[in-house]
């Protein structure tokens, strides 16, 4: 039996690895970050319910999750250079049509199955296994950080961006030129672009040996469960909290500074989960940040509602908001290795998008059959409490292996 895993030797420069990577990161999860901002006037320019936004959007981040295996799959197979350019041009397209759809089944279509493919290939999942690949192990849950960090602060860059377009040339212009930023993602692909690799010697872990043993191992399990609620929390919140503002009587502005907020803080965050991960056992920290999501929703739903109230919130919250993301995904290559981890990651993910489909679609549902966001406010609690307990019993150690026969 053997824990070991051989690691590919490194093709591409650390630097080259996360400048690249950091800065598709960021246009690519910048720009949706701000799709909240769209659900009013769309909504109200085609007559729409929130919840036919909102599912478009709940759709997007299924489609998302459902592709990202395939194309974590495809990059670890064939790099990820093609996929990041095949992801950017489906981003410009959907964001053109999202802007075109007429009809919800349109809308749901562009700115759902197109989007959410597009960000398959553009995100987290291919861009860590390039860092998987290229940065030493010891320095990969602190890289990890850094990229997340990166996508944090698209998060914050991009949406008084995006509010500025929306504003001064309407909502379809501004996912006009939306799209042309998408596009920016080719050149940079040509950063991550890996020397085709020497066969490794020996028998060699086949994809579906891969699978087989990921899904049987029960830590990959709880993952993969505390990463679903993961997703319900911050794609409710990022959704609908712009119109539960509004609702509340608070301006605009309110909404797009906590976003903004949300972003801000999320830099720190991500950066310090990534160094903190180097020095602690994951589990926990994966644990306590689950645990205070939930100590901050209680208080901002029991506090008096202000724009203070909200900055702080969004302050609280940007710190915990991807900060699940290096630690997840260092897990993954630290029990099994990086072979396979952008698939493997892209599994984890699928995960993580369930609950994002339920967090924005619930919402938007149940809005329209309540008038509240009440009730999904207090399930973002109390799963919370339940990631926070999943994660405590996973194991870290790298799987033991028996020898592997020829895939």
């Amino acid at each position: 039996m053997s824990s070991t895993h051989q690691n590919p030797a490194p093709t591409l420069t650390m630097t080259q690895v996360l400048l690249c990577g950091a800065m598709i990161v960021t246009l690519s999860m910048g720009i949706r970050h701000g799709f909240g901002l769209w659900l009013q006037p769309i909504t109200m320019d085609r007559g729409w319910t929130r919840e036919t936004f909102a599912f478009a959007i709940a759709i997007q981040n299924l489609a998302w999750g459902a592709a990202g295996p395939l194309a974590g799959m495809l990059a670890d197979r064939f790099g990820a250079f093609r996929v990041l350019i095949v992801g950017s041009v489906l981003y410009a397209i959907g964001l053109v049509l999202m802007g075109l759809s007429t009809s919800g089944l349109a809308f749901t279509g562009s700115a759902g199955i197109l989007i959410g493919m597009a960000q398959s290939g553009t995100t987290y999942a291919v861009i860590y296994g390039v860092l998987g690949r290229n940065v030493p192990a010891e320095k990969r849950g602190w890289a990890m950080g850094v990229a997340a960090a990166a996508g944090s602060f698209g998060q914050f860059a991009m949406v008084p961006v995006e509010s500025f377009l929306i504003g001064y040339s309407g909502w379809q212009n501004a996912l006009f030129i939306l799209a042309c930023a998408a596009l920016l993602i080719i050149p940079l692909a040509f950063g991550l672009k890996e020397p085709r690799q020497a066969a490794a010697k020996g028998p060699q872990q086949s994809i579906m040996q891969a699978v087989r043993e990921a899904f049987k191992y029960p830590s990959f399990q709880l993952l993969m469960a505390g990463y679903f609620v993961c997703g319900f929390q911050v794609v409710f919140i990022g959704v609908h909290m712009p119109s539960y503002l509004r609702d509340k009587g608070l301006s605009p502005e309110v909404a797009t500074y906590a976003l903004m907020l949300i972003g801000l803080f999320n830099v720190f965050g991500t950066y310090g989960a990534g160094v903190l991960g180097q020095h602690f056992p994951k589990r926990y920290l994966l644990s306590l940040i689950y645990i205070l999501r939930s100590v901050a929703v209680v208080a901002f739903l029991w506090a008096p509602l202000t724009p203070i109230s909200v900055y702080i919130f969004s302050a609280v919250m940007g710190v915990l908001w991807l900060s699940t993301v290096p630690l997840t995904n260092a897990v993954v290559a630290q029990v099994f290795g990086v072979q396979y981890l952008s698939m493997l990651s892209g599994f984890v993910f699928f995960s993580h998008q369930i609950g994002s489909f339920l967090g924005v679609w619930l919402g938007g549902k149940l809005y329209d059959t309540t008038g509240s966001y009440d009730l999904v406010w207090w399930m973002v609690v109390a799963l919370g409490v339940a990631a926070a307990l999943l994660n405590l019993p996973i194991r870290e150690t790298g799987i033991k292996r028996a020898a592997l026969a020829p895939a």
